[in-house]
């Protein structure tokens, strides 16, 4: 059974949702953030940048800075930017991109269904982050980008939702990247309970991303000892069927090779992979244990061979845990994929190609390309509460600060 819970959104007015509604400040570089904060008084980036435009500084991830970003929040609301939505509400959110409709309900998490493992986790999460944000969310009070979820298909859900999409949406824009996005409310009591029935039937819900974001909501909401509100022990969240994610590959990209030479290095993947030269129009991986490897302007196919990785566990069979076993750690000595420097890592939706021009560009000395993880094997981790390696998934969709905010102090 799992609860989903609807909730009164501190939200843009419909005129100015399209200039409020940003990606996380660290998803822009340098020059791009300045740019919207510099030409665009509306954005939220405003909000979790409050010392943009000012000389009073202070330490980030400091209890001054959160003060000064719930400062700037409720200056946003004053100044009419966001209103409060008047009854409790469902908000029915869908996301196109390249012809793909990604649709899912945003709405209040159980911190207790986490803490329990229904809420399922695949990724391990850093203890300072989680207690920074758990500061955090003391002080500015509120939960601004959702946390994405995932559960099985629920046929007799779809079908509620579906006739919603029909009507005008609330908000409808198209972001710089050419997703379209739409949000429609569901105010409706009987609508609302009958979501709640159909997800009581739904057993186990997946985090597809958003690990620290719910690990410092329950360590927020259980550091309070006398709850004020609901909505203290609930966090935001967009529930979506499995079947509307994405999971793409996330490849890796070395800035050295440990001091090996090319031939050197290849002959050390050898022991490991049968390697095979292909062209670039050839250089994705087709399926599992295949991995792509460009070095020296030059693709590689490198198929596992037997014995080097335990097919039958669920971690172990995954592409970036052979990687990390049998090149990354022995080879080229990257053990702390998290923190080391001379590893990075970068979305499969910039193709092959992305890998191709970061290693061209002297970026990177030798970039790996991977099979994506299937949902049934993400799935599997989880319920057997297992972890896998860091940035073994990028999923889609990339959801939105500041449309539909979250108020803990309700």
């Amino acid at each position: 059974m799992t609860i989903i819970k609807p909730f009164k959104a501190i939200r843009p007015t419909r005129d100015k949702a399209y200039l409020v509604a940003t990606r996380p400040f660290y998803a822009y570089n340098n020059e791009v953030l300045q740019t919207k904060l510099n030409h665009n008084p509306y954005t939220f980036l405003h909000v979790i940048n409050p010392e943009f435009h000012t000389d009073d500084k202070t330490q980030p991830n400091t209890p001054e800075r959160f003060q000064k970003i719930r400062n700037k929040f409720v200056e946003f609301i004053n100044e009419g930017i966001f209103m409060k939505e008047d009854v409790p509400s469902f908000y029915l959110y869908r996301q196109t991109v390249e012809g793909h409709e990604y649709i899912g309900l945003i709405a209040g998490a159980s911190v207790e269904q986490y803490n329990n493992g229904h809420i399922k986790r695949h990724e391990d999460t850093i203890t300072e982050r989680e207690s920074v944000f758990s500061n955090y969310l003391k002080i500015v009070e509120f939960n601004a980008e959702p946390v994405l979820l995932f559960h099985r298909r629920h046929d007799a859900l779809n079908r509620l939702m579906a006739p919603v999409m029909l009507n005008r949406p609330e908000y409808e824009f198209t972001s710089w990247d050419r997703g379209k996005h739409e949000i429609w409310m569901i105010k409706s009591p009987s609508a609302i309970e009958k979501i709640q029935t159909y997800y009581k039937e739904i057993e186990d819900v997946y985090i597809a991303d958003g690990h620290h974001r719910c690990a410092s909501s329950a360590g927020y909401s259980n550091s309070i000892e006398q709850k004020t509100s609901e909505n203290q022990d609930l966090f935001l969240a967009c529930f979506m069927s499995q079947e509307r994610i994405k999971i793409f590959d996330y490849n890796r990209l070395v800035q050295d090779l440990n001091g090996l030479t090319d031939q050197d290095f290849l002959d050390e993947v050898s022991q490991s992979f049968i390697i095979t030269e292909v062209h670039q129009e050839d250089a994705a991986p087709l399926g599992l244990h295949e991995i792509s490897m460009y070095l020296g302007q030059q693709w590689y196919k490198l198929t596992a061979k037997e014995g080097t990785f335990d097919r039958d566990h669920p971690v172990f069979k995954l592409d970036t845990d052979i990687l990390t076993k049998n090149i990354l750690n022995p080879i080229l000595d990257l053990h702390d994929l998290k923190t080391n420097e001379r590893i990075s890592f970068i979305n499969g939706k910039k193709g092959m190609e992305g890998i191709k021009n970061a290693v061209d560009a002297n970026r990177a000395k030798v970039g790996f390309g991977l099979f994506p993880v299937s949902v049934s094997d993400l799935k599997r981790v989880s319920d057997e509460n297992l972890i896998m390696p860091p940035k073994s998934t990028w999923i889609e969709p990339k959801l939105r600060s500041g449309l539909t905010i979250f108020p803990l102090d309700d």
